[in-house]
């Protein structure tokens, strides 16, 4: 099964900017020339007075997988939803400090919402199909941008079910209904229906955790083969899984990020006595 490689992906992408471009709708291009795709700068983010997250600072590399571990509660996944904004939704969330996509502080003053979506897609804990067929799940997120040429929209959805690593399982399935695959092949078919619409940067909170070993090594794999056209950013309980697949790694404990750095040297020589205890079992 042979992936689109970066120079296709990347004109495919333009092509279907060209084509959902609208008068009067901006889908600002953001800029990821840089070493790193995305910059935590002394980000503090508030439920009310309660203060989730604490003086954050990270960068997260382009073209690598970046995985955050720490215990429940501990504000990895408040970090993740807040680099796509998808905390907007909580009410009474409050964030401080910046979160540069590519060149873009997305917390500025009039940032296209809609373009940061396209730019940074979010794959869920549990497969959320939509009730309808295959193709047509593919396709929702390009048609919302405007595009409608359906040779357009057949190349988007072969790409990004081959990205996806389903192309041979489902080109002959492409009418039926998207409910009637098995868990670990509606995740995958998640992680399509996100490409879509050409992301620059992945999003994954603990994507494998309701999965069987068998689908959750599948979309490991396909996690280390997408990592040449995207960056990814997941969230995950399961230590063994982010030594197999991450490039860095980032712990954290009660709303602070305790330490970051090449995944074999946290694994290996943490620095911080916490990251230590974490790691070998003795708490979390």
């Amino acid at each position: 099964m042979r992936l689109f490689n970066q120079k296709e992906t990347s004109d495919l992408r333009k092509a279907s900017e060209k084509e959902a471009q609208k008068p009067g709708h901006s889908l600002e291009i953001f800029d990821f020339s840089g070493e790193n795709a995305i910059t935590v700068k002394d980000v503090d983010l508030y439920y009310g007075t309660f203060q989730a997250l604490k003086k954050i600072n990270m960068e997260m590399p382009k073209y690598k997988i970046t995985a955050m571990i720490g215990p429940s509660g501990c504000g990895k996944s408040t970090l993740l939803k807040s680099l796509n904004r998808m905390n907007d939704l909580v009410e009474g969330c409050r964030v401080e400090g910046e979160i540069t996509i590519g060149n873009v502080n997305v917390y500025e003053k009039g940032i296209d919402l809609s373009a940061l979506r396209k730019n940074v897609g979010m794959v869920f804990q549990k497969p959320n199909p939509f009730p309808m067929s295959v193709y047509d799940n593919i396709a929702y997120g390009p048609r919302t941008f405007g595009i409608k040429k359906k040779n357009v929209l057949d190349e988007i959805v072969e790409r990004s079910l081959k990205q996806a690593a389903m192309w041979e399982e489902l080109k002959d399935r492409l009418n039926k209904s998207a409910l009637g695959l098995s868990g670990g092949q509606q995740q995958r078919l998640c992680i399509a229906r996100a490409l879509a619409v050409g992301p620059q940067i992945l999003l994954m909170d603990e994507p494998t955790s309701a999965l069987d070993p068998i689908s959750t090594g599948k979309i490991e794999d396909l996690c280390e083969e997408l990592k040449n056209e995207v960056t990814i950013v997941m969230v995950t309980h399961n230590m063994q899984q982010a030594a197999r697949i991450s490039d860095k790694t980032a712990f954290f404990l009660l709303g602070e990020m305790i330490e970051m750095g090449d995944t074999e040297q946290i694994f290996s020589a943490p620095v911080h006595p916490e990251t230590e205890r974490y790691i070998t079992g003795r708490f979390g």
